[in-house]
C-alpha cells in the first residue's frame, strides 16, 4: 500500500508540472501552446483550369473562317487551251492544279467546295495524274471522255466518277461553243449525285495560317513580284503581285472567268515532279504523260507579295500533298484559294523575280 501511494503521488505532481507549463505558455505573449501547432490550416479552393480557346471553324481548302457546308469537294478536268478561254467558274474555284497532258498543252483540275458557282466549263477528260490529286478528296471528280486505261485508274480510286461519257445527268453542251469545247455543267446538279460513301466535307490538304499576316512566306520569306512559269513550249504562266493578290497571266495576256473577272489567286504552290510518260497513247503516236507525286521533291510557296522554298511530300496516292519549310516546319499558307502549278522536272522552271 505504501508503494502505491507514492507512485500515485508521483503522477499526481508529474500532471500538476504540466498543467502549470501550459498555462504559462498560453498566457506568454498570448502565443498557442504546443497542442495549437496541431490545427489543420485553412486552405483555398483550389482554381479551376483555364477553358480552352475558342477555335473558329474554317472551310477545309481554303482556310478561311465559316461554317463549312456538308457537301463534297468537286473536281473537275477543265480545259485550258485558247480556244477554251475564258473558262467558266474558275474564279470561284478553292484550288485549281494545272498539269502538261501531250501535246505540250496545259489542263487544269478545278476543286470547288466553298462556293457554288452558276455554271463550270468546258469539261474535258482525264489523265493518269488525275487519281494522284483527287484522290485524298474523297469526294466527286466530272469529266468527259477518257481511254479505257485510263478510266481504270480513276475508277480504282476513292473518288466518285461522274461522266459526261457515260450518261450522267447535269452535263450538257453549250451551243455557242464548238465541239468539243462547249461541254459544261451546273455545280448544284453535279452535287445532287453524290452518293453515300460521298457526301462528308474534305478534310484539311494544305496547311493554314489563322491570317496572312502569319503565313510562312509572309513571314520568312523574300519579297516578289512576278513569278514566270514556263511548263512547257505551249504553257507558259505568270503571276504578278497587285498588292492584294497574285493576278494570272497566259503568256502575256491577262486571265480572266467568262465572268469577266480576274483570274487570281491568294497562294501559288509551285511542285517539281518527274513527268514520265505513260504506256498510253494518243492521236498520232503521241505519249500521254504523268507525273510522279507520290514521294518528295522541291518546290516554292508565294503568299503575299513574297516567295520561300518549300519541300512537298505525298506519302501514297490517297494522302494529301504537305509542304514543308527547309527547317521541316510546315509550311502554312494565307486563308484564300489558292493555284498548284505541276512544273515538269528537268524541262519546267520558274522565274521569280
Amino acid at each position: 500500500m505504501v508503494h502505491t501511494t507514492r507512485r500515485g503521488l508521483r503522477r499526481a505532481s508529474a500532471l500538476a508540472v504540466a498543467a502549470a507549463l501550459l498555462v504559462a505558455g498560453c498566457s506568454q505573449g498570448g502565443q498557442p501552446g504546443p497542442e495549437a501547432a496541431t490545427v489543420a490550416p485553412t486552405l483555398e479552393p483550389q482554381k479551376a483550369a483555364a477553358p480552352e480557346p475558342a477555335v473558329p471553324p474554317t472551310w477545309p481548302l481554303t482556310g478561311v473562317a465559316g461554317e463549312p457546308a456538308t457537301r463534297p469537294a468537286l473536281a473537275v478536268k477543265i480545259e485550258n487551251t485558247a480556244v477554251a478561254r475564258p473558262q467558266s467558274g474558275l474564279e470561284q474555284a478553292d484550288v485549281v492544279w494545272e498539269t502538261i497532258v501531250e501535246f505540250e498543252v496545259s489542263r487544269l483540275v478545278a476543286v470547288w467546295h466553298s462556293q457554288a458557282p452558276a455554271e463550270v466549263g468546258p469539261i474535258r477528260s482525264v489523265r493518269p495524274m488525275d487519281p494522284d490529286i483527287v484522290s485524298p478528296l474523297n469526294g466527286l471528280l466530272t469529266f468527259s471522255g477518257g481511254q479505257p486505261g485510263i478510266l481504270a485508274l480513276v475508277e480504282a480510286s476513292p473518288t466518285q466518277v461522274i461522266s459526261h461519257d457515260a450518261g450522267a445527268p447535269g452535263l450538257y453542251r453549250l451551243g455557242s461553243r464548238s465541239a468539243p469545247h462547249n461541254v459544261y455543267a451546273n455545280p448544284a446538279d453535279l452535287w445532287a449525285q453524290a452518293d453515300a460513301n460521298h457526301q462528308a466535307s474534305p478534310g484539311e490538304q494544305f496547311a493554314f495560317a489563322r491570317t496572312a499576316e502569319r503565313a510562312t512566306a509572309v513571314v520568312a520569306g523574300t519579297p516578289a513580284t512576278t513569278l514566270a512559269f514556263d511548263l512547257s513550249s505551249q504553257s507558259k504562266p505568270s503571276w504578278t503581285w497587285n498588292g492584294t493578290a497574285w493576278d494570272r497571266s497566259e503568256g502575256s495576256t491577262p486571265a480572266t472567268a467568262a465572268s469577266g473577272a480576274r483570274l487570281s489567286a491568294t497562294n501559288v504552290v509551285s511542285i517539281v515532279a518527274d513527268h514520265p510518260g505513260t504506256p498510253f497513247g494518243a492521236q498520232n503516236g503521241a505519249i500521254v504523260p504523268t507525273y510522279t507525286l507520290v514521294g518528295s521533291g522541291e518546290g516554292t510557296l508565294a503568299t503575299g507579295g513574297k516567295t520561300v522554298p518549300v519541300r512537298w511530300q505525298k506519302d501514297s496516292r490517297d494522302a494529301p500533298m504537305q509542304l514543308f519549310t527547309a527547317e521541316g516546319a510546315p509550311a502554312l499558307l494565307a486563308p484564300g484559294n489558292t493555284w498548284v502549278e505541276l512544273v515538269p522536272a528537268g524541262s519546267g522552271s520558274l522565274a521569280v523575280s
